[in-house]
């Protein structure tokens, strides 16, 4: 039995147009919105503590990864240093607080 071969087409990477960004760039921008988003996690968990704001689990370094920060107004870039526009919720709490959200707009969009 004959083995088919196959070729693979190669295709010049386009590179960035006119007011685009380089791969760098954009590989650069990642990894500083990453950064950012650690500390103000970081911070959050030192200010507010290792508990769910909603259902008052308490969380240690063993579980801590299933603590997130919640933005109360929605806008993920607006981190104050007094963490006045965060609150730690669990992943379940987290979870429901955005579903309830869709929810509410999509039973407003019935109306």
């Amino acid at each position: 039995m004959r083995r088919k071969r196959y070729t693979v087409k190669r295709t010049a990477v386009p590179g960035p147009k006119e007011g685009g960004k380089s791969l760098e760039e954009i590989a650069r921008e990642l990894r500083d919105s990453r950064m950012r988003r650690d500390e103000y996690r970081d911070r959050s968990l030192e200010i507010h503590g290792l508990i769910c704001a909603k259902c008052a689990r308490e969380f240690d370094r063993t579980n801590r990864h299933l603590l997130t920060v919640h933005h109360k107004d929605g806008n993920h870039k607006n981190n104050p240093p007094d963490g006045s526009n965060w609150e730690n919720l669990c992943i379940y709490c987290h979870d429901d607080e955005h579903s309830r959200g869709m929810l509410g707009d999509y039973l407003n969009d019935k109306s």
